[in-house]
């Protein structure tokens, strides 16, 4: 292979209603799945990586015809067949998700933020390893809290916006383990597949992705990031590497894959 694309699903590939098939707005869209296909042709291998639970990315994955990728939030990059967890959970008699409710951090977490965070139902159910939330707090204060009642082996994820709830837009946290990222499991597949970082770019819309540009040659933030938080204007500023489209969505996607792929048959013209 010639390189790898690492590419997030909900909020970047996915548009309304988690479709591949459809836009930001809802309308139909077939870019997303010609990005794909695009790398495909140009024997880049496309690596997913998602805070979903792994049925979910495993399923996405096969349907590409890709056999790795990255779940929950980076704790477990699965390539070939083999999974390789990048943290020091690891599931045993009892699941990871279980081992960390075990430590009492969900509940900490909970009664800390009470009325600011909420388990992210319906979608938490049926978890492996990430415990899942959405509301509104500030990560660094959290992972202070969990360090301060000896949980410094446990990190809250920032893994992007989600809908509105009146005027204020609610967030996705994962609590995981604190080995796991994305970035760490991106590049764990670099050195599986023996790819040098040049050779590899990404392409997200939150905290959780963008800390993948440390670890690839180009990321790319899908406008609809910086619609959606401004904010992430200042957290870009520590990644050179960092391009925003002026599409969203797969529409996005389609504009950072080919750009790439053509500066790269051009020398970086």
């Amino acid at each position: 292979m010639s390189g790898a694309l690492y590419l997030d699903l909900d909020g970047t590939l996915l548009g309304a209603g988690a479709s591949l098939l459809h836009d930001g707005e809802g309308g139909v869209s077939l870019l997303g799945v010609r990005a794909i296909a695009a790398c495909l042709r140009a024997d880049v291998e496309v690596v997913l990586m998602s805070g979903r639970r792994r049925a979910q990315v495993a399923e996405d994955a096969r349907l590409l015809g890709q056999s790795a990728f990255i779940y929950e939030c980076g704790c477990v990059l699965e390539i070939d067949g083999e999974a390789l967890w990048l943290s020091e959970l690891v599931a045993g008699e009892r699941t990871v998700y279980e081992q960390i409710e075990d430590t009492g951090a969900p509940a900490l977490l909970l009664e800390h933020y009470a009325g600011r965070l909420e388990y992210h139902d319906p979608w938490h159910r049926g978890r492996e390893i990430s415990h899942l939330f959405r509301g509104q707090l500030d990560v660094g204060e959290a992972d202070a809290l969990l360090r301060e009642h000896g949980h410094g082996n446990l990190r809250v994820v920032d893994n992007g916006t989600l809908t509105r709830r009146g005027a204020e837009r609610l967030r996705a946290y994962h609590l995981i383990p604190a080995g796991g990222s994305k970035a760490a499991a991106t590049a764990a597949h670099q050195r599986a597949r023996g790819l040098a970082r040049a050779a590899t770019f990404a392409v997200g819309d939150s905290r959780e992705d963008l800390a993948v540009a440390a670890v690839v040659d180009t990321f790319w933030l899908v406008a609809n990031a910086l619609e959606r938080d401004e904010t992430m204007h200042e957290a870009m500023r520590a990644h050179p590497n960092v391009r925003v489209t002026a599409a969203g969505h797969g529409e996005g996607v389609y504009e950072a894959v080919l750009t790439t792929l053509a500066e790269r048959r051009g020398g970086g013209a």
